[in-house]
Order: structure tokens, then sequence, then C-alpha cells
């Protein structure tokens, strides 16, 4: 294997594990404070790329402000679902709060069946997310550089957020023991909020690059990141922000090694094949990459 084969490996590998990152951490973000599987969070994806495909088409918007709205769109449905879906179920039981994702995620698909269409619609993104540069012998598609870019970005953002901010310290003591940093004075309303319109900002970035992968959206788009993402917080650690992006990672490097060698007639096979690995995974180091804290007490 030469040189110019192991650096486009080294690129695609880095930027699908960004965008795995990026999804996984969405669903810690929720998971560390709630202990909930937030099922609905691929709808926050499909919304935002929904928001993508009518202000691209039907506007004559700039695309920095077309994916500005997508993302607030992502963060928006992610508040509203908190307030009116999971609030008022906090204090009964956690089957509840599955049905409740259940729920809104069902929602939002029949909603854009009915409103929409059952039908995928093509995404028109700029023209330089079908660009690419030449480094050498190997192409690169520049969105995979972008993906990396702003991945690199928000995870410096999300860590000054978390590291050094008050909001950020608040919602790090909620993670670890919910019930201790309440008595402490952290306003749970609040915290769980943040934390949910978090989870939705960061499916509306998701979106953009997924669609621009894609070329379209629809409305199951956001069945195939909610797996991804499961998988990759599995496989890092479910309680540790860290450990959701190094599942990301790992996950795109086990997807990508299938794919550059397994036989062509077993590629069709490459997620069964995951799927042991991860299981087997899981058997020898149940609690992940990282293992990260973990309290019993749900949050009421």
């Amino acid at each position: 294997m030469n040189f110019n084969i192991i650096l486009e490996f080294s690129i695609n590998t880095l930027a699908l594990g960004s965008l795995y990152a990026l999804i996984s951490l969405g669903l810690v973000f929720v998971f560390g404070i709630m202990q909930l599987v937030n099922f609905a969070y691929g709808e926050y994806i499909m919304f935002s790329g929904y928001l993508l495909y009518f202000l691209g088409v039907f506007t004559n918007l700039p695309w920095f402000l077309v994916f500005a709205i997508s993302i607030l769109g992502g963060a928006i449905i992610g508040f509203l679902s908190e307030l009116v879906a999971f609030r008022p179920f906090r204090g009964r039981s956690l089957e509840a709060l599955f049905v409740s994702s259940f729920a809104v995620s069902l929602i939002l698909q029949n909603t854009a069946v009915l409103s929409v269409s059952p039908r995928s619609k093509a995404v028109d993104l700029p023209a330089i997310f079908n660009e690419a540069v030449q480094f050498g012998e190997i192409t690169i598609p520049i969105r995979n550089l972008l993906t990396i870019a702003v991945t690199i970005i928000l995870l410096v953002g999300l860590l000054v957020l978390m590291k050094k901010t008050p909001l950020g310290i608040a919602m790090r003591a909620a993670s670890e023991n919910f019930p201790a940093a309440r008595l402490m004075g952290v306003p749970a309303n609040l915290v769980i909020s943040i934390a949910f319109i978090i989870s939705g900002f960061l499916a509306g970035v998701v979106a953009i690059f997924w669609s621009a992968r894609s070329g379209a959206v629809e409305p199951m788009m956001g069945q195939g990141p909610l797996l991804v993402g499961f998988i990759a917080v599995v496989i890092g650690g479910m309680y540790s922000l860290t450990g959701s992006v190094l599942g990301g990672f790992a996950y795109a490097v086990l997807a990508n090694l299938l794919s550059m060698f397994l036989p062509n007639e077993l590629l069709s096979f490459r997620d069964a094949f995951m799927f042991v690995i991860v299981i087997t995974f899981l058997v020898i180091r149940p609690q992940g990459l990282i293992k990260g804290t973990y309290t019993e007490e749900r949050v009421g």
C-alpha cells in the first residue's frame, strides 16, 4: 500500500469520523443528563435537511444564511420537542420518555411525508460541495475538508463552553450527578433545555454534510445517522462526551477498513460485519472506550 493510498484513506476516514463524531455528540448531550436515548434525534437532522431544501430551492437567500437558518431550525425543533414532549413526562417512568421520543420521531416523519412527499428531494447545495482538490496523485472532495474543519471548530467551541463557562460547568455537574447538582442550585429546566438545543444545533450541522453526501433529503433520512450515532456512542462510552467523539472516529475507521478489504461479493454485508465487531468489542469492554461517569438516579 503506497503513501498516496494511505493519505487518501486517512483524509476520507477523518472526514467520515468527523461527521460521525458530531452525530454521536448530539445523542450524548441529552443522554448524559437524562439517561435517555433520544430516538427523535434523527428527525432533527431530517427537519434541518428539509429547511435546506426549501430555502435553497424556493428562495434567493445567500447560502451562508440558508445554512444558518437550517442550523437554527434544528436547535429550535430540539428545544420545542423537549418543552412539549419530554418535560411533561420527566417525573414519570423512563418508558414514558422512550414512548415520547418515538412519538416525536413518528410525528415529524409523517409530517414530512404528508406535507412534502414520501419521495426524496434533491438539495441544491453550493457548487463547492461538489468540487475537489488535487493533492499530488490523489483527489479529495472539498466537502470532506469542510467537514473536518467545521468539526474541529465545533469541538473547540464545545470544549470551551463545557470547561470555561458557568453554563458548561453546570451541565457537566448535571451529567455527573444530576440530583446533587440540582440541590446545589443548578436549574433543571435550563440545563436540560440547553442540552436539547445543543443537540438540535449539532443535528443542523450534520444535516448539511449528510445532505451533501447523498445529494437529497427524504422523510427517513434521519434513521441512518441515528443508527450510526448510537453505535458510535456505544463504542466510545455512553457517559462520556470525549468517548462519543472517539467512538465516531473508531466507527469510521472500521467502516472504511471493511470497505477496503472485504471482497466485492461481501461488501453488501459490511454492516453485518460491523455489528459483529461491535458486539465482540462490547463483550470485551462493555463500558466502551471511555467509561465516563454515571449515576443510577434519573432526572425527575
